[in-house]
């Protein structure tokens, strides 16, 4: 095992077994490094690592802290890979869209508050056929976080906002327009709305399946 890895699993040890925890300050350099018999090159190594990670928060002239360690935080490197990805495998993102998010659509139906019930209905009621193409991506990464945040699965939540990829939706509304499918795109995020809204999860997962496999359909075809 190289020695960063070393360091990083030690840190990770830490963090699991308590020892750290979600906005503690972690200790000096030269106290951590004697602690877990490191040299302190290999520490700051890993310590960067971690930081690019979202795991540790590095204050200049402050200290290191952990951060709050939520999923949604943590998953925010994988949105740097999808914006890397998208162009090239826009088909296997949106398959892995189609997997996950009639779950959380399902998922919503049953646990959805009063208070994200309003605002999805705002959301959908808040775009029409004649938006623009940047209100009409605004409004789609809206609703489907929207969703997502409904399902009360932080983890969950936390991947489909990492598989967001607001160039590869900007594409896709595009071609909508193109092709005058705005309406009725549109008008399956309503249908999905109600659905989650009225309590169905059965429909709710119905819907979104076949709204996220219509995506994927129109990119495999002009791919």
């Amino acid at each position: 095992m190289a020695v960063t890895d070393e360091a990083i699993t030690k840190i990770k040890a830490m963090l699991i077994s308590g020892e750290l925890k979600a906005g503690d300050r972690v200790p000096p350099e030269k106290e951590l490094s004697e602690r877990l018999g490191l040299s302190r090159s290999s520490l700051r190594e890993a310590v960067k690592a971690l930081e690019l990670a979202r795991v540790l928060d590095v204050r200049r002239g402050d200290g290191t802290y952990v951060t709050s360690l939520e999923p949604a935080i943590l998953m925010e490197t994988m949105s740097f890979v999808v914006d890397l990805h998208q162009e090239r495998a826009a088909a296997e993102l949106l398959e892995v869209r189609r997997i996950l998010e009639p779950g959380s659509a399902s998922l919503a139906a049953r646990r959805i508050t009063p208070d994200a019930a309003a605002e999805l209905r705002a959301c959908v009621a808040a775009v029409e056929e004649d938006s623009s193409v940047e209100d009409l991506i605004s409004h789609d990464l809206a609703f489907h976080a929207l969703v997502a945040r409904a399902s009360g699965n932080a983890y969950l939540h936390g991947l489909l906002e990492g598989l967001a990829a607001g160039t590869l939706r900007g594409h896709i509304w595009s071609g909508l327009m193109q092709d005058k499918a705005v309406s009725a795109t549109l008008a399956e995020h309503a249908a999905i709305a109600a659905a989650i809204t009225a309590g169905d999860p059965d429909l709710a997962r119905a819907l979104m399946t076949v709204h996220v496999s219509g995506v994927e359909s129109r990119i495999r075809a002009a791919a």
